[in-house]
């Protein structure tokens, strides 16, 4: 192995998997850096370890877990490149992405980065125009390698200076995928991801969910706090006024993130008589505790996982339900909630 390394942006998809194959055939060291937000791939951190080793395994690469969440979730308030379809800003996303990268270079000793863009893949951040905008608002202007597409773009510094190859390198362009599995087999690789979009932002509902939360849907939304952005990917969401924010489970896994992503001041909503969903109350001691219609909201949001619950045949519609206040828990029997103004309540 040579005495030079590259960082490579790792996304996990056939692309970027391979880039950092062509680059480390040439002999040199690829960390392949898998950067995490609570829009994409959050979950990871809580299984660093576990992850190094299965993509050692799988693909023969070096990859690392690393946590952008803090600055990503300020980027969205303005991205100077806008957004995509959805509320994706997939320009200022590679942007940041490379920036990043380039301020780890040196604690890695790395001459380069790599990434497995490919020339016309992508309508809006890979074009030939765009590709070159990403490197020159990144800082990357010459240290920016994509092995993918290498032969249809200008020689980069690790060519010019004889890091690597440019005869190994690549000429793929456009968005069929038959080069791209044909290399994959010349590598032995065969388990890979199929084409698909990971990302939150891009998918219709929850990015609606997630603009409507930078648009002021909630007053505390404005701290943007990382634990409150990973709530809006979980379950059925309600806001019956003001800042109440209410997050139902659909499923065991879902009830189990909500009590995993709870906090002080919290509150859960749950039933004991029969199964059914977990109810988190975010941020209640602020915005419900002590208020004047604490009751009222409690008997209401108490009917929703009432209504939302198994039903019993031939028994009551009433429940019991527990109200977990964070060491202080009240139980009482509620009745669903049946109101048509539920629906106007769904974020």
């Amino acid at each position: 192995m040579r005495d030079v390394c590259a960082i490579g942006l790792f996304s996990g998809g056939l692309d970027s998997i391979l880039a950092c194959r062509v680059v480390a055939a040439q002999g040199i060291r690829v960390v392949a850096l898998k950067f995490v937000t609570p829009f994409f791939d959050h979950d990871l951190l809580a299984q660093k370890a576990a992850y190094t080793v299965a993509m050692k395994r799988k693909f023969d690469l070096e990859v690392e877990v690393v946590d952008i969440s803090e600055g990503y979730v300020q980027l969205l308030e303005k991205p100077v490149h806008g957004f995509g379809k959805h509320f994706n800003p997939c320009i200022d996303c590679k942007i940041f992405m490379l920036r990043r990268a380039r301020e780890l270079m040196p604690g890695y000793g790395a001459s380069f980065l790599v990434t497995g863009e490919v020339l016309g893949q992508r309508p809006m951040s890979q074009r030939r125009d765009t590709l070159r905008v990403i490197e020159r608002d990144s800082g990357c202007e010459g240290l920016l390698l994509r092995p993918l597409s290498a032969k249809l773009m200008t020689p980069t510094r690790a060519e010019i200076e004889g890091w690597v190859e440019r005869e190994r390198l690549h000429g793929f362009s456009g968005r069929g995928r038959k080069e791209q599995r044909q290399l994959a087999a010349e590598f032995g690789i065969t388990d890979y991801p199929a084409p698909a979009g990971g990302c939150m932002l891009t998918d219709p509902n929850l990015a609606a969910r997630i603009k409507h939360f930078y648009q002021g849907l909630f007053s505390f939304g404005r701290q943007r706090a990382v634990d409150d952005i990973r709530l809006l990917s979980i379950g059925r969401h309600f806001k019956p006024e003001g800042d109440v924010w209410f997050i139902l489970g659909r499923d065991e896994r879902e009830n189990d993130r909500l009590e995993a992503l709870r906090r002080p001041g919290d509150w859960l909503v749950r039933m004991t008589t029969r199964p059914g969903p977990l109810g988190l109350l975010r941020h209640a001691e602020e915005t419900v505790a002590s208020s004047l219609k604490e009751g009222e909201i409690v008997e209401r949001l108490a009917g929703i996982v009432v209504r939302y619950g198994k039903k019993v045949v031939d028994g009551p519609a009433e429940a019991e339900v527990m109200i977990d206040r964070g060491g202080d828990i009240r139980c009482q029997y509620f009745a669903p909630f049946l109101g048509d103004e539920i629906e106007a309540w769904r974020i």
